[in-house]
C-alpha cells in the first residue's frame, strides 16, 4: 500500500534509508540547503520559501507555482506507484504538513477535503497546516474554499517545538 511519510528534517535521512524508491519533497526556507539524501534526483523536489501565511517585506512567501509544482510530482509518484511519498520541512509541522495535505486532496480527489482534514488531525494532533499553500491549492484546483475551510475547521496544532515521523497509508484506489 502507496503512503505518504511526513518528517522534520532532522529524521528525513533515516526515513528515506532502505526506501530506494522514495520520492522526496524538501519545503525549506531560502537560506537552508537541502541535505543530500541516497534519493536519484528524478525523485527529488527541493522548494524554498519561508513558512508564512502571506506575503511581508523580507520573506519569500509560497507561490502558485510551489503548488504546482507539489501537485505535478505527487502525480508522478502516484504513477509509478513504487515507494514512499516524503515530505520535510525544517520542524515537520507546517509546510510539510500543508504539502501533504494537498496531496492527498489531489490524489483522492472524489473524497472530501474534511475527511482528509481530519484524519490528518487524527495523524498528527500537533500538524498545522501553512494556510497559504492550503488556500494556493485551493484555488489552483478549483475546490471553491472546501480546503481551506477543512484546515480552519480542524484548527491550530498542539503546541510543539519538533514534530514527529509520521506514515499516512493511502487508499488502495489512489
Amino acid at each position: 500500500m502507496q503512503a505518504i511519510i511526513v518528517s522534520p528534517l532532522e529524521h528525513v535521512a533515516e526515513v528515506v534509508q532502505g526506501h530506494e524508491n522514495a520520492h522526496v519533497c524538501g519545503l525549506l526556507g531560502p537560506e537552508m540547503a537541502h541535505p543530500p539524501l541516497p534519493v536519484p534526483e528524478t525523485r527529488r523536489l527541493r522548494l524554498s520559501f519561508h513558512d508564512v501565511a502571506a506575503p511581508a517585506p523580507g520573506f519569500h512567501p509560497p507561490a502558485p507555482e510551489h503548488v504546482k509544482r507539489i501537485l505535478d510530482f505527487a502525480e508522478r509518484w502516484a504513477a509509478e506507484g513504487e515507494g514512499p511519498l516524503v515530505f520535510h520541512c525544517w520542524a515537520g509541522i507546517s509546510r510539510s504538513w500543508a504539502a501533504a495535505f494537498i496531496a492527498r486532496c489531489r490524489l483522492e480527489a472524489d473524497r472530501p477535503e474534511t475527511d482528509i482534514a481530519r484524519e490528518l488531525r487524527r495523524l498528527a494532533p500537533f500538524a498545522t497546516p501553512n494556510p497559504r499553500l492550503v488556500w494556493l491549492a485551493d484555488d489552483l484546483l478549483g475546490r471553491q474554499g472546501r480546503m481551506v475551510e477543512a484546515i480552519a475547521r480542524i484548527g491550530r496544532g498542539e503546541t510543539a517545538f519538533m514534530g514527529a515521523v509520521v506514515r499516512w497509508p493511502l487508499a488502495d484506489t489512489c
